[in-house]
């Protein structure tokens, strides 16, 4: 089965990325597609590289590198968010680009299912 999964919280204030990752993480495991991950709203933030979390905390945004480095997955962030939260091309951590939301409806189409994660 071939996935897209849209991300809408942040990477730390919900728990709606770690959920997505490891949902990407067990799909992969079990022999699934995930074709994109789509980050709108709030979700823009997990896109930064500017993140720097304490030691002992996970590091959300290089998780999702790794994951687009090691699996092919396609990490978009939606532009107009990306915006208005000041994430533009040159802070974005690797793997990440910035598109309109027409990757999020292709998505759609070329998955069996678009999960949601956040409000």
């Amino acid at each position: 089965m071939k996935f897209g999964i849209l991300v809408n919280e942040g990477p730390y204030q919900h728990e709606a990325s770690d959920s997505a990752y490891l949902f990407c993480k067990a799909a992969i495991a079990k022999g699934h597609t995930v074709g994109r991950v789509f980050f709108y709203h709030d979700g823009v933030n997990n896109s930064t590289k500017f993140t720097e979390p304490p030691q002992d905390d996970r590091h959300i945004v290089n998780r999702w590198s790794k994951l687009a480095e090691d699996h092919g997955v396609d990490l978009v962030v939606c532009v107009a968010a990306a915006m208005r939260r000041g994430i533009k091309d040159d802070n974005l951590a690797q793997g990440f680009r910035i598109s309109g939301l027409g990757q999020l409806v292709e998505a759609g189409i070329q998955s069996d299912r678009l999960v949601v994660f956040g409000d």
